[in-house]
């Protein structure tokens, strides 16, 4: 295969030409290129909403592209060692239902671990497939799931001889990394796919001395949030296939439920961002693990909060970490993270990723100063000084294993009623509750309810945790399979 030229980006240059052409617009989008909208053209600028146009001819179309959206994704297939990849523009979601979907069917048995994206769980609700949990080890002190360990997801190949496919977290949004490479070995020799949730991985393409990326362990399908350490517009992703996927029925499974009114902003983004790390990914990534590793460094020497990284590794739950995820465990200060967090924005106006029961996530990528990681850890230093205190009766646990009763599917439309959450034990959950980010269920419908799961929920929300996934908007109460007990 002949290389191709990164300097290029195909979507970006259509969208040029085009706006040197004056066209007169009498189609959509309605805005006619903001003269509709002026409020609109004042907050996002002339150019933007100039270049929000509709697919036409001179600028293909996302759902059968011929021209400049295919030449855009022929680059970025090279750029990240893949086979073929899709410009997605419905978030890393949409991409990780598409894998799903690509090498599953109706009643169809995944291995996965159930610290996953509630994307994934989504996915086996819109059809139907089965989930085989791999429970992960837990670090107790962390309260954080860890990866998959190669013995576990054997011992679940075996038992379940029917399973099609393996889903492995690379690297979790806390930076643990699996054995891929092995993963995809013994998955490989049964038989069976292998999908990568990169959702949190984009530069491990990129950079020097990082986990392996998923094209380069052999998965067949990965799933990459170019707009999180990419630094393309928000939602949107890419979608990447190996060798020995069918990518012409990749497209089709992906055009059952992707918008046929393709973004041209957020496809631009993904041109422009693709360029931008094939040219310079590897200097700007080494920044950022450089960055990453000071403020980690300068945070332990302050005393009650633990910045972890490679330190981790034990070759198995932890066979890797991600050194550019600034991971904080926050409990030594007697802080729940989600009260740095709080303490973080609303009295340092520092916006970080996310805090949990037990830690904080400070998302360090291209866009990061030196100045910037600084004025974090100087905060940081201050909360500790100000805020610290006696760590007795929290809670610490943040992982719980599931007990999966029934189908996430079944469950999902099975008949409900709604009650009051301190009254749901022992019942079977039908919908799901999560904290947000990082959009990882407490519960995921068909799961068996416990005092445990009550107890956490509760402790979440009185700490100030963004729960979502309910149909109550309160999160008092929950949904539960009527008549059906364990």
């Amino acid at each position: 295969m002949s290389q191709l030229n990164q300097t290029r980006a195909p979507i970006y240059e259509a969208l040029e030409r085009f706006r040197k052409k004056r066209v007169v617009p009498f189609d959509v989008p309605g805005h006619k290129r903001g003269r509709g909208n002026p409020e609109l053209v004042e907050l996002l600028g002339e150019k933007c909403v100039g270049l929000d146009v509709n697919s036409m001819k001179p600028l293909d179309n996302l759902c059968h592209p011929v021209s400049v959206i295919r030449e855009a994704e022929e680059l970025t297939a090279e750029a990240f060692g893949a086979e073929h990849a899709f410009l997605m523009i419905g978030g890393t979601t949409s991409a990780v239902q598409s894998m799903i979907m690509s090498v599953c069917k109706a009643g169809d048995k995944i291995i996965l671990p159930r610290n996953v994206h509630k994307s994934a769980i989504n996915a086996m609700i819109l059809c139907g497939v089965v989930p085989v949990y791999v429970n992960p080890e837990v670090d107790v002190k962390l309260g954080i799931s860890l990866g998959m360990e190669l013995s576990q997801v054997e011992k679940a190949i075996v038992e379940n001889p029917d399973a099609v496919a393996v889903l492995v977290n690379n690297p979790t949004y806390y930076g643990i990394c699996s054995d891929l490479r092995s993963i995809v070995k013994l998955a490989h020799a049964h038989g069976l796919k292998v999908l990568a949730d990169e959702a949190h991985g984009t530069h491990l393409y990129f950079g020097k001395n990082l986990p392996v990326s998923g094209m380069a362990a052999g998965v067949d399908m990965a799933a990459i949030s170019m707009h999180k350490s990419g630094g393309s517009l928000t939602q949107s992703s890419i979608l990447l296939c190996n060798n020995g996927m069918n990518a012409d029925y990749v497209r089709q499974i992906i055009n059952l439920t992707q918008t046929t009114s393709a973004s041209y902003l957020l496809l631009a983004s993904l041109d422009i961002s693709r360029r931008n790390l094939a040219l310079r990914g590897e200097e700007s990534f080494e920044r950022v693990m450089e960055m990453a590793e000071y403020a980690r460094g300068e945070i332990n020497n302050i005393g009650g909060f633990y910045a972890y990284g490679k330190d981790l590794v034990n070759g198995g739950s932890i066979y890797d970490f991600d050194v550019t995820k600034l991971s904080i465990y926050t409990l030594g200060n007697g802080l729940a993270g989600i009260e740095v967090y709080d303490l973080l924005r609303d009295e340092y106006d520092i916006q970080i990723e996310f805090g949990d029961i037990c830690n904080i996530l400070a998302y360090i990528s291209i866009g990061d100063r030196q100045q910037d990681i600084e004025r974090l850890v100087g905060a940081l230093a201050d909360i500790e000084r100000l805020y610290k205190k006696d760590s007795t009766g929290m809670l610490a646990g943040e992982y719980i294993s599931p007990i999966v009763q029934v189908s996430p599917q079944k469950a999902f439309y099975s008949e409900k009623e709604m009650l009051p959450i301190e009254q749901t034990e022992g019942k079977i959950c039908g919908e799901f509750v999560m904290c947000y980010p990082p959009g990882i269920p407490i519960l995921a419908p068909g799961e068996l309810i416990t005092k445990e799961v009550i107890e956490y929920i509760i402790y979440a929300k009185q700490k100030g945790c963004s729960m979502q996934g309910t149909e109550d908007p309160n999160v008092a109460k929950l949904n539960v399979i009527k008549g059906m007990i364990s």
